[in-house]
């Protein structure tokens, strides 16, 4: 179980300063970089944020959702910031301050695994858009390969199996943790509600494809059809499972949207997606990016593939073990996150033919998303 953190404000003035004329104190001397204003990050720091001196700014390549940022300072801890990307967005994406209102309520809760946050910026004058800083937890993130306590080449193989097994494993007990803590205090604040869930999905995630071809229609564009995709939203529909009692709800938990160190979860990441409904969409979701040994699933990282990691009936029994609850028949929510992963996929797609993203990965949707659509009605015989 992870330690609460104490309540931490959350800055929702403010405009900052205009900069002075030439180099502003505390801004690094990096490349200029169109999706943050440094100067004018530099002033909001000096107000919001513990310390002073410095403050050096690095991007992080990884991840292709909300952007991220490194902020490093003399004497304090370092920190990271998160802000949407650029370009049209869809209703209710990449809402970083509604992020943080999550985070901050975890962190007073208790419970989850999560990085302490510091302060937000709702003035979109400030770097570009609104903004978040959080601590960095300490750890990396297994995407493409496995760090080197991991990794095959240790000498002791028979070792790195165990650890592999036990990471896999407490992957499952984070997320089982998340769905122990109490729901009400996200509920209260307006985010989330105790019943309805499943059905508000499917109507949210209807309503995000129509978006997405309003969006791509009002550019003179026309998007492609994905008959996939149909296929899927009325099997869904007519299979969907009951209500079950609420849960908090991460909405995009995978293996590299966590820290790990050695064979532990430090801090859960990305919760942007993150509401009330039934904890088995996040189970679902997680077992969609899990391969086993010889699967090849369209986007996913294949290193559970490894030898030594957990299979996904073993997920599954962890899980129920550490929530006390049914999981059912999980086809339908694996069925559902490849549906709503494409869904999403397909809007920074367009994002990306319309040149207001730079992230190579968005380039292998052109048969990403089709290969998730039809891995999803494989799955779930829809």
């Amino acid at each position: 179980m992870s330690v609460p953190v104490a309540r931490l404000p959350f800055v929702d003035d403010t405009r900052a300063a205009e900069p002075a004329s030439g180099e502003i104190p505390g801004v690094a001397t990096t490349a200029p970089d169109p999706l943050l204003d440094r100067d004018r990050l530099a002033v909001w720091a000096q107000r919001h944020l513990p310390g002073s001196g410095p403050l050096e700014v690095t991007r992080l390549a990884a991840g292709h959702s909300n952007i991220t940022y490194l902020l490093d300072r003399p004497g304090q801890p370092r920190w990271v910031l998160r802000r949407p990307p650029a370009g049209p967005l869809l209703p209710t994406a990449h809402d970083v301050l509604r992020e943080y209102r999550v985070l901050e309520i975890l962190g007073r809760s208790g419970g989850a695994r999560v990085s302490a946050v510091v302060a937000a910026c709702e003035d979109p004058e400030v770097i570009g858009a609104p903004f978040y800083v959080m601590t960095a937890s300490p750890g990396v993130v297994v995407r493409e390969s496995l760090p080197a306590w991991l990794d095959d080449a240790a000498a002791d193989i028979g070792e790195v199996h165990r650890r592999r097994r036990a990471l896999g494993l407490d992957v499952l007990d984070a997320l089982a943790e998340v769905h122990r803590v109490d729901p009400v205090p996200l509920i209260e604040a307006g985010i989330g509600r105790s019943e309805g869930y499943l059905p508000r999905q499917l109507r949210r995630w209807t309503g995000q494809r129509q978006g997405i071809l309003a969006a791509v229609a009002a550019g003179g564009g026309r998007a492609r059809e994905l008959p996939d995709y149909d296929a899927l939203r009325d099997w869904l529909e007519s299979h969907r499972p009951d209500d079950v009692p609420a849960a908090v709800v991460h909405g995009d938990y995978k293996l590299d949207n966590v820290l790990v160190e050695g064979e532990r979860v430090t801090s859960i990441l990305d919760w942007e997606m993150a509401t009330v409904g039934d904890p088995r969409a996040d189970l679902g979701y997680l077992l969609s990016f899990w391969p086993e040994p010889g699967e090849a699933v369209p986007l996913a990282t294949l290193v559970t593939a490894h030898p030594g990691f957990p299979r996904r009936d073993e997920l599954v029994s962890r899980w129920a073990q550490g929530t006390g609850r049914e999981p059912g028949d999980t086809s339908w929510f694996i069925a559902l996150a490849l549906w709503k992963l494409a869904i999403l996929l397909e809007a920074s797609y367009h994002r990306w033919l319309a040149g207001s993203s730079d992230d190579a990965f968005f380039a292998e949707l052109d048969t990403g998303v089709p290969a998730l659509l039809a891995r999803a009605r494989e799955v779930c015989g829809a």
